[in-house]
């Protein structure tokens, strides 16, 4: 049942594509200032169910109900830039935008791209270019920020760096995070909910819940899972030291 604090709220979401069964059975509410991660294997849904969630995709089956005024930062997977057309990383942030130079200056900051801001899009760096999206998908000051696989491509070091930089904005805005990740072991250690999706949800529940329950060991191993144990007893002490442009929500 959808509470007073639900900013999102989905209910025997199902969806079939190609006579195939894509989500089944989906049931998730996304609460004023939660923190999720939606973990699960290639091909398990974990796109689509934030396309049905967000309004992009209308599942076969099921209701899914949304806060009013809801306001949504979306950082998807990837972008579609024509390359041969010039576009500063300002132009990118604020295209289709409404915002005040105030807030845009906040932002930049936050993230802190102010070196890049006058530059071409092109010539960025995978790093810079999922920092720049990251500012795009704050610059409305989102109730919900959705992250699809936020740090994919990046090395090591510039996962950690941008894992921490989410727990930083999760932590100073008055803002919930929804977000799919591939990178366990990073995420685990911040989020405050697991969803294991696998068509279906598998399992659900806190960081450390999760690791130990059977769908999550059948599904990653038993070696994962003490080592997600490792990293929850560390955290006790410490955190993680055909358009231009596709998928903007209005």
């Amino acid at each position: 049942m959808k509470t007073i604090n639900a900013l999102i709220s989905a209910s025997n979401v199902s969806v079939i594509k190609h006579h195939k069964s894509i989500l089944k059975n989906i049931d998730i509410q996304i609460n004023k200032n939660d923190f999720i991660t939606i973990i699960g294997p290639n091909g398990a849904g974990k796109t689509m169910l934030l396309k049905c969630l967000m309004g992009f995709y209308k599942p076969n089956f099921g209701k899914i109900q949304k806060k009013d005024k809801l306001k949504i930062g979306y950082m998807p997977q990837s972008i579609n830039v024509i390359n041969t057309m010039p576009m500063t990383v300002k132009n990118f942030i604020t295209v289709r935008k409404k915002y005040d130079d105030i807030s845009f200056k906040q932002v930049v900051s936050e993230i802190d791209i102010r070196q890049l801001v006058d530059k071409q899009l092109s010539v960025l760096s995978g790093g810079e270019m999922q920092r720049v999206l990251l500012a795009r998908s704050l610059l409305n000051n989102p109730d919900l920020l959705v992250l699809d696989e936020p740090a994919q491509n990046l090395d090591i070091s510039g996962q950690l760096s941008f894992y921490k930089l989410i727990q930083e904005i999760y932590s100073k805005r008055d803002i919930s995070i929804l977000m799919v990740s591939h990178d366990l072991h990073l995420v685990m250690v911040s989020t405050k909910k697991v969803l294991c999706l696998s068509n279906h949800i598998c399992c659900s529940g806190k960081p450390q819940q999760v690791a130990q329950d059977p769908e999550f060991i059948s599904m990653f191993g038993k070696d994962m899972a003490n080592m997600m144990a490792v990293y929850q007893h560390t955290n006790h002490t410490s955190q993680i030291d055909n358009h231009l442009i596709d998928g903007d929500i209005k």
